[in-house]
């Protein structure tokens, strides 16, 4: 079936004109009007204009002309990435009607890598909140369970991709937003070293904090999107002066003698100076997950960073991108904007400077201690979030264990606790729950300070070695 093919394949076979890119778009479109329907992932579809461009590609090809490596194979990208001419909404109803007259610049190397634009994906509002729903376009659901959450905020990228709408999709992850969904959804989510992707435009291009990043039903084909996504630009100063076509190479690793720490959540809570409350499903099919490091040769021992001031660091600096976003929607229209969004932005107003300092001195020191720790182990394994998905009616968990929880996202710690450290980190399919049906739960990676390829390399070993990432949602 084409449309669960590798993307790589793919490519090769378009590439040698063993299929079309048309026939490849259509296979991708019938997929997308069968499937979508049931979980509302693509909210903007451009089934035409699609194979239009899959015409102009196949005719470039036939005259033997390049393409480029990823040419024919189609992307909806997020509905928080501006497409010129194309409707980008936000999630919001202050921007049902947007067009945007400039594309970021993720949309203009994949146009140049033969990337073919589908559609739109949805996300929640403004991307914030890890459950994808929003006022323009309704709900995402979970193709595991259509009552739960896909997560969030790449939502409707991770549902397109499981249930092969999709070859693969962009995200965006901030607190987990790409590990989230890849983990609701039994799909990868990587988030990259923050300046691996240009992130342009956007109100800070300093900004570290929120990354770009590829989605896909496996490593290697996560890491053959990244290979047209990474590069420098330069309107970005902070991206890596390094080409992304390295990512394009082989994953294989010999992963004996690769020291993995493995940050324990038995017992219902991951350890250390700030416990986190774990449920208990996603813990029992991590732990089962643990040995398959050591029959690789691997040497695990369990560890954890100390990550003492990530919260505060994460709140504090999130509160203030949002008041650099959205300070002047809000003072216009604050009755168009959910409640969350509003708190997290009068968050951000009521800082002040001695808080602010506060907070990017924690982060550095965070750094400091995350990368120390990364010098005795090569990766840190532990829970991509806390819970497996939830109902779909809810709009985010508030007790875990019977604990209560802060905020809307501390459901999340798991996550943003390591995007505060600016280090790389994946979620791989691990397993799934004793629910019934059965829920998918994902393990997260994480790798030292630019190591890209290294997570990707520890990720498709994990993943050849569980094979859980062959296993399809029942509605695909």
């Amino acid at each position: 079936m084409i449309v669960f093919e590798s993307a790589r394949t793919l490519a090769a076979r378009i590439r040698k004109r063993e299929l079309s890119a048309v026939e490849v778009v259509a296979a991708f479109i019938a997929q997308v009007e069968r499937v979508n329907p049931q979980v509302n992932a693509i909210v903007t579809f451009l089934p035409e204009a699609a194979l239009e461009e899959a015409r102009r590609i196949d005719a470039r090809l036939a005259r033997g002309e390049p393409a480029g490596p990823l040419a024919g194979l189609p992307i909806a990208y997020k509905d928080m990435i501006p497409t010129r001419g194309v409707r980008t909404t936000f999630g919001s109803p202050i921007f049902a009607d947007n067009v945007p007259a400039q594309d970021h610049a993720i949309v203009e190397r994949l146009r140049a890598a033969g990337v073919v634009m589908l559609g739109k994906t949805n996300t929640p509002e403004f991307a914030a909140g890890s459950q994808t729903f929003n006022p323009v376009f309704g709900a995402t659901k979970n193709p595991y369970d259509l009552a739960k959450t896909c997560g969030g905020s790449s939502g409707g990228a991770a549902v397109a991709v499981a249930c092969g709408m999709l070859p693969f999709a962009d995200g965006s992850d901030l607190g987990g937003s790409l590990r989230n969904p890849g983990n609701f959804n039994n799909v990868v989510g990587f988030r990259p070293t923050p300046g691996r992707v240009p992130y342009y435009p956007t109100t800070d291009v300093w900004a570290t904090l929120s990354v770009i990043g590829p989605i896909a039903r496996t490593v290697d084909d996560a890491a053959f999107l990244l290979s047209a996504m990474a590069g420098p630009d330069a309107r970005s100063p902070i991206t890596i002066e390094e080409p992304g076509e390295r990512f394009a190479r082989a994953l294989e690793r010999d992963m004996r003698g690769v020291r993995i720490a493995w940050w324990s959540s038995a017992g219902g809570t991951l350890a250390g100076a700030d416990p986190i409350p774990v449920d208990a499903r996603v813990s029992r099919v991590l732990e089962r997950a643990r040995p398959v490091f050591e029959s690789m040769g691997c040497i695990v021992e369990e560890a954890h960073p100390d990550l003492r001031g990530a919260a505060e660091a994460f709140h504090v600096l999130r509160a203030l991108s949002f008041v650099q976003r959205y300070k002047e929607l809000l003072e216009r229209h604050r009755d168009l904007i959910k409640p969350t969004v509003v708190w997290n932005i009068e968050q951000g107003l009521a800082l002040d400077a001695p808080r602010i300092a506060r907070a990017m001195a924690l982060r550095s020191e965070l750094f400091g201690r995350m990368r120390q720790f990364l010098e005795r182990y090569d990766f840190l394994a532990m829970p991509v979030n806390q819970v497996p998905p939830f109902p779909l009616t809810q709009p985010y968990p508030d007790t875990i264990n019977g604990v209560a929880l802060e905020s809307y996202i501390d459901w999340m710690k798991s996550a943003y606790y390591v995007t505060v450290t600016s280090h790389p980190a994946i979620s791989v399919p691990a397993g799934f729950t004793d629910d019934d049906p059965p829920l998918p739960v994902g393990l997260q990676l994480v790798g030292r300070h630019r190591d890209d390829f290294g997570v990707l390399q520890v990720a498709r070993a994990f993943e050849a070695a569980t094979r859980v990432a062959g296993r399809r949602p029942p509605i695909a």
